[in-house]
């Protein structure tokens, strides 16, 4: 036997049902906090200061890649060559 239950509710009233806890004003506490620490850090950063934090992590990286492709390109080579016998 196959049985199908169909309930229409809303979320509030699902929730309700269930007996879960209404998180609603914690969220919006939360969300605010975000957007009062988000204005205030983007206030103390400026657009110069910004691209100058991005530019050297970005050099960084691609220091960081250019050593990895050479040591491969070394390793690479070195293996390949061919080995004299004693």
């Amino acid at each position: 036997m196959k049985l199908t239950v169909n309930v229409e509710c809303t979320p509030e009233e699902a929730r309700r049902f269930m007996g879960l806890p209404d998180v609603t004003p914690i969220n919006e506490q939360l969300v605010e906090e975000m957007g009062k620490r988000m204005q205030a850090n983007l206030k103390l950063m400026s657009g110069e200061s910004l691209m100058s934090s991005w530019m050297s992590v970005g050099t960084q990286a691609q220091d960081a890649f250019v050593k990895l492709m050479t040591s491969a390109a070394t390793g690479a080579a070195a293996a390949a060559a061919p080995r004299e016998k004693p």
